[in-house]
């Protein structure tokens, strides 16, 4: 190893709010000299590091962005530079953040990496909405699922139709959101009452909620509710089905399952 070269560290932003980062990312950040951040990271998160150099070098779906192998190349050059060097991902980054494809190129010419995880987004709309991604009785696995890179094409494709996980998570899936409805229900994989649980902008104050069935999202009930410049999340499985809570014998407990009452605000 070059000594003479500095480190990079890949750290997890987690899913939005500043207060998520893991104790160890935010230290990172306090000794960084320059830091490479997504698109998404909130300001708030970017207080952490005031001393450091500050990019960004983000990728959002159809908004000019910086290529990959740039991104590689700046990271190679800040080592060069810098003994600190910050890539802050959205979320965690070895959860569709390319960090491969970073690493290979910094170990490549010898620079040293150490990945910080972060809580990826699927797991804080869960805490959010109060809902398990796995349920004993209803869910016993969770797929989290991506086409931010397909392209038009591939819609029917193994990307919406293999998963066969009771729990669905697709990420960045605005986009595609009609597409992946029906094929879930073409496929026979989700009945069409299967409860879709849609947020924007998870852990922030922009945080958005639609909660729909599978049929209502294939029939475009969300479309006018989506904010084309927020990252949306679309969560599809019987585990999220809308509870009523019913007070009995002193106790909150849960009753009957709603499946047909659209709630989008």
């Amino acid at each position: 190893m070059n000594t003479a070269l500095g480190k990079v560290f890949l750290v997890g932003a987690g899913p939005g709010a500043a207060d998520l980062i893991t104790v160890r990312g935010a230290k990172i950040l306090e000794q960084a000299d320059i830091v490479f951040h997504d698109a998404l990271v909130e300001p708030e998160m970017l207080s952490l590091c005031p001393q450091a150099i500050q990019i960004a070098v983000g990728k959002r779906c159809g908004k000019l962005s910086s290529a990959q192998e740039f991104i590689n190349k700046r990271l190679v050059d800040a080592a060069k530079k810098y003994m600190v060097v910050v890539r802050l991902k959205g979320g965690d980054p070895m959860m569709f953040g390319r960090a491969d494809e970073e690493i290979t190129a910094l170990k490549s010419v010898g620079i040293e990496v150490t990945v910080v995880p972060g809580i990826t987004s699927a797991l804080a709309a869960a805490s959010t909405i109060q809902h398990s991604l796995s349920l004993r009785g209803v869910s016993r696995s969770v797929a989290f699922v991506t086409l931010a890179q397909a392209n038009d094409t591939n819609l029917e494709s193994a990307s919406i139709q293999s998963p066969l996980a009771d729990t669905l998570i697709y990420y960045m899936g605005r986009k595609h959101a009609i597409n992946i409805a029906k094929s879930l229900i073409d496929s026979g994989n989700k009945r069409p009452e299967t409860p879709v649980h849609i947020l924007e902008a998870v852990s922030t104050s922009r945080e958005r909620h639609c909660y729909l069935t599978l049929s209502e999202l294939a029939n475009g009930e969300a479309t006018s509710w989506f904010n084309p410049d927020s990252p949306a999340m679309i969560m599809i499985g019987d585990a999220l089905a809308q509870r009523a809570i019913g007070k009995v014998d002193n106790r909150l407990q849960d009753s009957e399952v709603f499946t047909n009452s659209r709630r989008c605000a």
